[in-house]
């Protein structure tokens, strides 16, 4: 799949499957970096009915993954062996991945791991995340210490003035501050 896009598929089947209650997704590696992310997987039975099994996870190099159609169900609600046994597998897998460890006495317990590259990837805070959230932060920072600029329409009469324009700083002295941050405009 190309990057940022969403690829429909049409498989034909032959039968009736009947209520279909999980799909296995099989991906192979294609290239050196080829992780794709699957958001869900929507299935339009022949006679009109919609199955969508959501996955939202990353699947990287030569993978398996199974995912249960998505209406939401207890565990008591599941009768069919198929969908117990993948529970059991999946409650398995986390087990296994998630395992804690004692970082200091008193202290709350942490993951087992050395790294946080040992972590799979769904799990990490990810590199775009952490951007996204900074810039997000940033240009919030900047659009409230912007808009003291960008509503005045004439030019400051003193400093006192300048002052009161933004929130943040009223009642405060930014004298100091504008001694190391000249200001790129004339203070009239």
């Amino acid at each position: 799949f190309p990057p940022l896009q969403e690829k429909s598929l049409s498989v034909h089947c032959g039968q009736d499957l009947g209520p279909l209650v999980l799909i296995r997704l099989h991906k192979w590696r294609l290239f050196l970096e080829d992780a794709w992310f699957c958001k869900d997987v929507r299935v339009t039975a022949p006679n009109g009915t919609l199955y969508r099994f959501p996955c939202y996870q990353w699947l990287e190099g030569v993978t398996t993954v199974e995912v249960r159609e998505g209406s939401g169900r207890k565990l008591v609600d599941d009768k069919l062996q198929i969908l117990k046994e993948h529970r059991r597998r999946e409650l398995a897998a986390r087990q296994e991945a998630y395992r804690w460890k004692n970082f200091a006495p008193g202290w709350p317990r942490c993951l087992s791991v050395d790294s946080i590259s040992e972590l799979d990837s769904n799990v990490q805070f990810s590199r775009i995340r952490a951007t996204n959230f900074t810039g997000f932060l940033i240009f919030q920072g900047a659009s409230h210490f912007l808009s003291g600029f960008l509503l005045r329409r004439s030019s400051w009469n003193s400093l006192d003035e300048m002052r009161t324009i933004f929130s943040r700083t009223q009642g405060r002295d930014i004298g100091g501050c504008l001694a190391c941050c000249p200001l790129p405009f004339p203070l009239h």
